[in-house]
Order: structure tokens, then C-alpha cells, then sequence
């Protein structure tokens, strides 16, 4: 296998150094919500500024640029990565797909025809953040390929999470706005077709366009992927002239620092109540939820990956394993960032549903990672054994 690109492990360096920082924040909005301070916790996200709510800011325009990126990272793997040859793009996007319709499958047994089946998306995707602070944790004994597995299939499910949110998280639309902001969109290609590299008309249409795609009724956030593909790209994996390349570059700590933090304190701060406890563990959404998380994730991307195996669509790379795939489908059941985010979107107007919701994702998602970290560490273990015997 070819050698790890410097970009892709800048990218594993500052995803698993933010996975301790988002832990952090994320306990210290639930001590605050559980607090004396929980009113003023509250209040303050829903403070309005310009038009939205400090909550809305974050959630409709910062996560724009944490979509930006997602969708920087799926070019330049498209482009120069893992997923620029059919070979190797294959097997992520199959255990992507299995990983994505197993928990959702799960999910709509436990709460179809019910108030809570908008909910369906939400095991469906993977917090990347998470997973590779888990990977981090088991050292040097995680072989590079299971890595880049791992990213590649969790960057693939959160492009199909956008997809969810597009089609169907979106209420009612204005196609004046939408057309707009899709003539925008139209534009930047032009340009990013003459060759223009400068990043600033990118920047200023991108902006123009999440105002147009917010009025539109169409999620905000979408607008970043959408500018992620017109910025140039000169298909070099370490070109520092590349636009896409820099503005990659230039996100990665922001939102790995920043933004993901700031959205994981704006929207974790649960109030946890001993009978919100026992809901959780009885309630039809939150068992939806820690079930397509827990048993979903792993058992879609095992599955999908044993029959592509077996058709002969796709072969296992060395020193790659089944069983590694196994922890991996594991770690995918880390949802978080995605799951926290389509919550909201979901269940917008159910105050108590949102909230047992993210109980839901962090019970199932903590559990997921123990689960993964466990049997990795067997796995890695064994093969590191194995090794010294020979």
C-alpha cells in the first residue's frame, strides 16, 4: 500500500486531538445543564443576533463550514486519495452503504408509523473526530490501511447524511432562493472552469449562496459541500498552490478546534433526569437510536463487506483483516457530531424528543467506542502475538 499523503496525516493528527478536546466540552455542557447554571445556559443559546439564534449560528452557519470541509476532504479522496481508483473505492463505499441502511432499517422497525420515525437518519452516520481518538488510543499497533478504511467510509456516510437532510429534512422550499443560490453555484463552476484560483469570488459566492440556500428552506449546511466541488483542484496531492488543497488546509484546525467544539457545547447540554434515564432505555426512539448505533454500524458494514468479499467484487488489502473491519464497523457506531446535528432537524419543534434523542446518541455512541476499543485491542493484541512468535 502506498505511504500515508502528508495532508491525510496532518488530517489523523488534528482529528484525534480534537476527539479530547469535544470529550471535554461535551462533559463540561452536561455538568453546566445539570447545574445552577442550566438557565442561563439555555438562554444564552437562544439569544438572537442578526436574525437567528446564537444555536441557529451555529448550527445553520458554522456546521456550513465544517460541511466545507467534509466535502474538501471527499474531493481531494476522490481526486488523489483512497477513493480515486475504482479498486480501492469500492470497499469503503460498500461497508458506507451497509453502515447506512442496517441502522436505518433498525431504527424504522422500532418506530415506524410512530411520531418518531423522522428520526430514521440519525444512526446512520459516523463522527470521524471520535472513532480516530479511539484508534489513537490502541498506538502503533493499528495498521495504516485500517485507518484510512476508516476515514474513508465515515467521510462517505456523511456525504449520504447530506443526502438525507436534502431530501428529506427539508420542509418547504422558496425556489426563488433555491434557484438562486443554484445560479451561484452555476457561476463558480464557470469560474472554477477559466481557471480562476483565487480564492476570494469562491469564498464571497459561497457566502452569498448559504444566504440564499438558508432563505430557501433547503439546510444551510448543504451550501458547503456544494462549494466544496466548484473550488479548483489541480489534482496534485501536495500542491500548495491548489485553492481546494490550501482552504483544506487552512479549516482543518478551526473547525477541528473551534467549531466541532462550540457545537458540541451548544448541543449537549442535556438535562438528565432519573426518569429520562428509564426512557431512554424504554422509550421506541432512544432504543431505535442506541440500537442502530451499537448493533447496526457493525453488523451493516460486516455484512456488506463479507458479500462483497465473497462475489469477488473486492478483496481485503494486507495486512488488512476481517476482523479489523469488525472493530472498525464498530467505531463507525461512534455518531455524535452527524446524529446530534440530524436530531435537530428531525425533531425541531419536540423539545423531549430531542433531548432523550441525545441521551440516545450518547449512550449508544460511548458504548460503540468501548465496544470497538475492546476488541481491537484483542485483535491487535493477538496479531502483535503472532508476530513475535515467528
Amino acid at each position: 500500500m502506498r505511504p500515508l499523503t502528508v495532508t491525510f496525516q496532518r488530517f489523523l493528527a488534528s482529528e484525534q486531538t480534537s476527539s479530547l478536546l469535544l470529550l471535554l466540552v461535551t462533559v463540561l455542557a452536561l455538568v453546566i445543564a445539570n447545574s445552577a447554571l442550566a438557565e442561563h445556559y439555555h438562554h444564552f443559546w437562544h439569544t438572537p443576533w442578526l436574525g437567528l439564534s446564537f444555536e441557529e449560528w451555529v448550527n445553520d452557519g458554522l456546521m456550513a463550514i465544517f460541511f466545507l470541509l467534509i466535502g474538501l476532504e471527499l474531493k481531494r479522496e476522490l481526486y488523489v486519495g483512497e477513493l480515486s481508483s475504482l479498486n480501492n473505492a469500492l470497499l469503503p463505499t460498500i461497508a458506507a452503504i451497509g453502515g447506512m441502511v442496517v441502522p436505518a432499517l433498525i431504527f424504522w422497525q422500532f418506530n415506524h408509523g410512530t411520531e418518531y420515525q423522522a428520526g430514521v437518519g440519525i444512526p446512520m452516520a459516523t463522527d470521524i473526530a471520535f472513532a480516530l481518538g479511539v484508534l489513537s488510543i490502541l498506538g502503533k499497533r493499528v495498521p495504516a490501511p485500517l485507518k484510512v478504511f476508516l476515514v474513508a467510509f465515515a467521510v462517505i456516510d456523511d456525504l449520504g447524511a447530506a443526502i438525507m437532510i436534502a431530501v428529506f429534512y427539508t420542509a418547504s422550499i422558496s425556489w426563488s432562493h433555491l434557484l438562486a443560490a443554484l445560479g451561484v453555484l452555476a457561476l463558480l463552476f464557470a469560474l472554477n472552469r477559466w481557471r480562476v484560483l483565487s480564492m476570494i469570488p469562491y469564498l464571497l459566492g459561497g457566502a452569498l449562496m448559504w444566504w440564499l440556500t438558508l432563505k430557501s428552506g433547503v439546510h444551510a449546511t448543504l451550501a458547503g459541500i456544494a462549494l466544496a466541488f466548484a473550488i479548483p483542484f489541480t489534482g496534485k496531492p501536495e500542491d500548495d498552490r491548489s485553492p481546494s488543497h490550501q482552504l483544506e488546509h487552512m479549516l482543518h484546525r478551526p473547525v477541528a478546534f473551534m467549531i466541532l467544539p462550540m457545537f458540541a457545547f451548544a448541543n449537549t447540554g442535556v438535562h438528565i433526569a432519573p426518569q429520562s434515564i428509564a426512557a431512554v432505555f424504554s422509550q421506541s426512539n432512544s432504543l431505535g437510536i442506541i440500537a442502530g448505533l451499537l448493533i447496526g454500524k457493525p453488523v451493516g458494514i460486516t455484512l456488506a463487506v463479507l458479500v462483497a468479499l465473497f462475489t469477488g467484487v473486492c478483496k481485503l488489502h494486507q495486512p488488512l483483516r476481517l476482523s479489523h473491519i469488525v472493530g472498525a464497523g464498530m467505531l463507525g457506531g461512534i455518531g455524535f457530531t452527524m446524529s446530534i446535528f440530524i436530531t435537530n432537524l428531525a425533531f425541531s419543534d419536540m423539545a423531549e424528543a430531542i433531548n432523550l434523542s441525545k441521551m440516545a446518541i450518547l449512550t449508544g455512541s460511548l458504548l460503540s467506542g468501548l465496544a470497538g476499543w475492546l476488541w481491537l485491542n484483542i485483535v491487535l493484541g493477538q496479531r502483535r502475538e503472532s508476530l513475535d512468535t515467528k
